[in-house]
């Protein structure tokens, strides 16, 4: 392997004409930040490297300060016997006493700069730093080279086979880099029926989104009117905005005010349209309308761009309750350096009394290959600060009520492999994060008929339950002011506030009495919810 690397940095410094392969030895003064090298390093050549003017744009992801104080707030803020107890932070608080100083922010800047990268911006809660350059300038910036590649789609794609590295005056604020690799990323998580309304006699069928209040038994608890609701998305919402006004107006619902925020250069793709179509409908549905529906709009699902959208949503701190239908293996998360740099992020938005709603997935307990079968699941779900959304299918009876659900066998739950159980997850077993918490309907056959492109579609997924439980958790702030961040509530409440799922497995956890990885606590009944809290 080291005669592979030494070949390499021949090849490159001959190429490129970068710096040598010596600056970037373990004896120099350079220190390896959370993003690692690729897995296709070990199977990389010299033939592989990419040229140096490859583009790349990359989010350089500041560590907070003070992070301990952050961990110990945050705890504090959910225990009843604290102080803090239901406190929650302005953005501007988080600012003062978590972002990374100017001055430190300015050495990071400069750094680029001198490297040859441009477009530089700082977040507004400087805790990322977005930027523009090639793959030389990121051989330079950050001791590593990248190699051409593919993703999973077959797409064009690079990839590091070196530790990024900063010098070592900035190993103190640099988290993490990342986008120095594009192999592996945040897919969708939503699956369409064979037919609209299938297999009505079985009372597994289709539902118009307005129907979820009815099978989950809202009753009287409040709609979500007074809140604000984010969704995590990319591309162009020009055709998901239609879609959501056919909707209302199909329905005879109100308009319902929306904002789009662009997060970084405008994305064009459209091939996103029946998921965002799938999240907005059925928060709109569910929650009974919402004060304002917030579309982060990323220009890819690439992961730096991902990042800079959850910064964006906790930055702003509008939404109260932000939808994610996304997801990938946690270990590639892990790897590259996201998942550290999202964690801290989301840990800012719980600070702030945000709640993350993410799907689980719909591989079933191993998100990260399909065989041989195991059981590692999808991040940003593994997250310590987020809520986990596993899947079901769904049964009605007469008049939309609940019949009973089963596990969906794609869905999502298993133990996370690198991340920490929070000091709220009371289940479970063992050191790490447990996923999932809660779950709602999924199965495609069950799932929701919403208007995509105009027309009639019918879809479910993982993508599907998110949305519903984001929803859910609107109308609980709507009715309890001092609650915040969801998890550990849902941890604390009587288990009357659920319907339990004790039957079906997705093929590494199986669903059982009382809480389990595959289902969680199972379904809310929302008035039971409402009343408990």
């Amino acid at each position: 392997m080291q005669m592979k690397k030494s070949s390499l940095c021949v090849a490159l410094v001959a190429a490129l004409g970068v710096m040598t392969c010596a600056q970037a030895t373990a004896g120099t003064p350079w220190k390896t930040t959370a993003t690692h090298a690729h897995e296709l390093a070990a199977t990389a050549t010299a033939a592989d490297l990419a040229d140096a003017s490859t583009p790349v744009h990359i989010e350089v992801v500041m560590k907070l300060q003070n992070r301990s104080t952050l961990d110990d707030f945050i705890a504090a803020s959910h225990n009843p016997n604290s102080a803090a107890y239901h406190t929650k932070l302005s953005a501007s608080d988080t600012v003062a006493m978590f972002s990374p100083s100017a001055a430190q922010v300015q050495a990071v800047v400069d750094h680029l700069s001198k490297a040859g990268f441009s477009h530089i911006t700082v977040a507004p809660n400087r805790m990322l730093i977005s930027a523009d350059g090639n793959a030389g300038a990121a051989q330079t910036a950050f001791a590593t080279r990248l190699i051409k590649a593919h993703d999973a789609e077959g797409r064009d794609a690079y990839a590091n086979i070196d530790d990024a590295k900063v010098p070592a005056e900035l190993a103190d604020s640099v988290l993490s880099v990342v986008g120095l690799q594009t192999v592996s990323h945040a897919h969708t998580m939503l699956k369409p029926a064979d037919r609209v309304g299938t297999n009505a006699t079985t009372g597994v069928t289709g539902h118009n989104p307005t129907t979820f209040p009815t099978i989950y038994n809202a009753g009287s608890t409040p709609t979500a009117s007074t809140i604000t609701v984010g969704i995590i998305s990319d591309g162009d919402m020009t055709q998901p905005l239609k879609d959501l006004t056919s909707f209302t107006t199909a329905n005879g619902l109100p308009a319902v005010n929306t904002q789009v925020v662009v997060v970084g250069t405008p994305g064009t793709d459209t091939s996103g349209t029946p998921e965002w179509d799938l999240d907005s409908q059925d928060i709109v549905g569910m929650s009974g309308g919402v004060a304002k529906l917030m579309f982060y709009a990323a220009n890819s699902l690439s992961n730096s761009a991902l990042t800079a959208a959850y910064n964006q949503a906790v930055s702003d701190n509008q939404a109260r309750v932000i939808n994610v239908s996304l997801g990938e293996c946690e270990t590639s998360a892990h790897s590259d350096g996201s998942m550290a740099a999202d964690d801290q992020i989301f840990a800012l938005g719980v600070s702030q009394g945000q709640t993350f709603s993410v799907s689980t997935g719909d591989s079933g307990s191993n998100e990260c290959s399909k065989a041989p079968r195991g059981t590692t699941p999808s991040y940003p779900a593994s997250s310590p600060y987020v809520v986990a959304v596993s899947g079901t299918t769904l049964t009605t009876g007469t008049g939309n009520s609940w019949a009973g659900e089963t596990l969906w066998s794609k869905a999502g739950g298993s133990p996370s492999t690198v991340e920490p159980k929070p000091s709220w997850q009371t289940q479970g077993g063992g050191t790490t994060r447990d996923v999932a918490d809660v779950a709602m309907d999924a199965d495609p056959n069950s799932g929701s008929i919403i208007i995509v492109n105009g027309s009639n579609a019918q879809y479910g997924g993982t993508s599907l339950a998110a949305p519903l439980f984001a929803a859910t958790w609107a109308r609980m702030l709507a009715g309890h002011s001092t609650l915040g961040f969801a998890a550990p509530h849902l941890y604390q409440v009587a288990t009357n506030s659920y319907h339990d799922i004790t039957s079906g497995s997705n093929g590494g956890e199986t669903a059982t009495t009382g809480w389990d990885y595959a289902s969680g606590f199972g379904s809310t009944i929302v008035t039971n919810l409402n009343s408990n809290l």
